[in-house]
């Protein structure tokens, strides 16, 4: 098996993970290869951005296929008035 050292690591850091180890019930080396496995599970597959999640959201919801947005002319557009 491989090793991975870690230097200049604040202590404040230190004490979250030894805490966390603590509750988890292990080491804190355990705890940490925890950590990098969680971290690197799903490296390989490419996440969806942002906009393709959102339109997944509402696939089935609006115009179908081919058929177009209707002109919106003649309406005027306001300021909404933030006084009252």
């Amino acid at each position: 098996m491989a090793q991975l050292v870690v230097r200049n690591i604040e202590n404040e850091v230190k004490a979250k993970l030894q805490r966390r180890a603590k509750r988890h019930g292990r080491s804190m080396e355990e705890e940490v290869r925890e950590i990098l496995r969680d971290a690197t599970k799903n490296d390989g597959s490419r996440r969806k951005g942002l906009g393709t999640r959102i339109a997944s959201h509402f696939r089935k919801v609006g115009l179908r296929k081919g058929e177009e947005f209707p002109e919106l002319k003649g309406f005027t557009i306001e300021p909404p008035d933030f006084a009252e």
